[in-house]
């Protein structure tokens, strides 16, 4: 369990929803991930942006060094020289805060274009819908795979549209991911 020492700004999972987690009130830790950490008690799940580990204490710096570490190696990872893969694997590191797998690998990518540009970068389009369409965090991942595609340094700009069609089922999660969930 973790005890937050301060207040702390977070997003209610499914909801979206902001709220502020209060001082003394304790958590356990459900997922550390991408750019954020997903927190749970009696009352439901919480998104904690990496920004607000603070909050959490000593584990609070624990996890944000992993979750720095994971972007470290993520960086290493992915090639200077602009392509398609590039764009995919930049999305490999946004995460539902639900289910510890990737966008990509749980198939709610349905579509990456991109443009080159006068200067020489990249203008990027992606489509992508969620597991479920009541689900207010969607805006919140969008943001997430933007902002992955966008530190590329050939992405000058990126935009994620969430649609519906076709609907999202579990038959589109990847092999990898079937792999991750233990399916």
């Amino acid at each position: 369990m973790i005890t937050l020492i301060r207040d702390c700004e977070a997003t209610l999972i499914p909801s979206g929803e902001e709220v502020l987690l209060q001082k003394d009130s304790n958590y356990s830790v459900k997922q550390a991930l991408g750019e954020s950490v997903t927190l749970a008690n009696e009352i439901g799940l919480f998104r904690v942006a990496k920004i607000n580990l603070d909050a959490l204490g000593k584990e609070g710096d624990a996890l944000r060094e992993q979750l720095e570490k994971q972007a470290a190696e993520a960086k290493e990872a992915v090639s200077s020289d602009f392509s398609e893969d590039l764009l995919w694997d930049a999305l490999k590191n946004c995460f539902d805060p639900e289910i510890p797998v990737n966008i990509v690998d749980l198939g709610l990518i349905y579509d990456l274009r991109h443009e080159k540009e006068d200067s020489g970068q990249y203008n990027v389009e992606a489509k992508m819908t969620l597991t479920a369409q009541g689900c207010g965090m969607g805006p919140v991942i969008a943001d997430d795979a933007r902002q992955k595609l966008e530190s590329l340094p050939s992405v000058s700009s990126a935009t994620v549209e969430i649609v519906w069609d076709p609907p999202w089922n579990p038959h589109m999660i990847s092999e990898e991911g079937r792999k991750q969930m233990g399916m």
